[in-house]
């Protein structure tokens, strides 16, 4: 069989994806992958034709992306082990290029509150990223009986994905529905975009009247908004959509909030995962560990450096003779 016949296999046996994860392995097929292997036989693949191939791409893509291709088609490969028409995996101990981290975009309150008041029309729009962590798919999916005004939480429980000009309503990115407070303050504006709408109507709406959609409050409102701050504050972060996000893990941990905390409130798989998305965040605990930890030891530390440890020499000198048989 030829990769493009397990392909098409693989791909129709997709079920248990989102479809915005669905169409970008399409995407990764079409774009890449059956361009290159499509027309070959899958016993004829050989490791080091993938690893060349990985190399090449490499060296013009981004590595995040080489990984994705690489992933579609190490999938290919494991499905044809599994169902028996090749023994072997070629792309099995294939090397990577090394991803490199990039700095992140993190507001301050005062910064935040710029934005806001620059995107006119949407600043409540800000603040909510800002102060909540949603993703913007998760905002944009939002109803007014998403917002339980006695608790001040959100009910996140859909997500709107642009999946090639169609708008998909699906569950959010972990699948699991939670709970994420929000700030008093947001309280009047929340209740103001609620109000005269029936509880399935969209919390927030375009200034058409239509479901918001990513690039198109991209292009209109945020860049045109960071480019006037911009000119007249030269120091201000250049930031994305999705850096609000960041600054409410930001803005949450500086406030005392701990890694379980934040892990509910962004809506991670783990813990862990909270950690190594934000580990930079949390290197001012590192330094105060010592401190608190002196703080905690107190005087029952000190005393133990003024009081002589059994075995030392001046411990010694204070022992009674032993007593010696005639």
């Amino acid at each position: 069989m030829s990769v493009a016949d397990v392909a098409a296999e693989w791909i129709a046996g997709q079920v248990q994806i989102k479809p915005s994860t669905l169409s970008g392995y399409r995407y990764t097929l079409d774009r890449h992958i059956l361009p290159a292997w499509g027309s070959r036989r899958l016993v004829e693949i050989g490791h080091g034709e993938v690893q060349a191939w990985i190399t090449t791409l490499a060296e013009g893509l981004a590595p995040s992306t080489v990984r994705q291709i690489y992933f579609v088609l190490a999938a290919l490969m494991k499905y044809s082990v599994r169902d028996g028409r090749i023994n072997r995996d070629p792309t099995d101990g294939v090397q990577m290029p090394r991803k490199w981290a990039t700095d992140r975009g993190y507001l301050s309150h005062d910064q935040v509150a710029a934005l806001a008041h620059e995107c006119d029309g949407h600043a409540d729009l800000i603040a909510l990223l800002a102060y909540t962590g949603l993703r913007w798919g998760e905002m944009a999916a939002l109803k007014v009986s998403s917002i339980d005004f006695a608790r001040r939480r959100i009910d996140v429980r859909e997500a709107l994905t642009d999946v090639r000009g169609t708008l998909v309503r699906g569950t959010p990115k972990t699948h699991e529905r939670r709970s994420v407070p929000f700030p008093a303050f947001l309280e009047a504006p929340l209740r103001e975009r609620a109000a005269g709408k029936s509880p399935d109507e969209p919390l927030f709406v375009s200034s058409r009247g239509l479901e918001m959609r990513n690039g198109n409050f991209r292009k209109r409102v945020f860049l045109p908004a960071l480019k006037r701050l911009q000119e007249r504050d030269t120091s201000f972060p250049t930031v994305t959509v999705h850096d609000l996000r960041h600054t409410a893990a930001s803005l949450a941990i500086s406030a005392g909030a701990n890694v379980k905390a934040v892990q509910r409130m962004l809506g991670h798989a783990s813990a862990a995962m909270t950690l190594d998305v934000y580990a930079d965040l949390f290197d001012d605990d590192l330094d105060h560990v010592a401190g608190r930890l002196d703080v905690a030891a107190g005087e029952r530390v000190a005393k133990m450096w003024s009081s002589p440890s059994p075995g030392s020499a001046v411990a010694e000198t204070k022992k009674p003779p032993i007593p010696v048989e005639a």
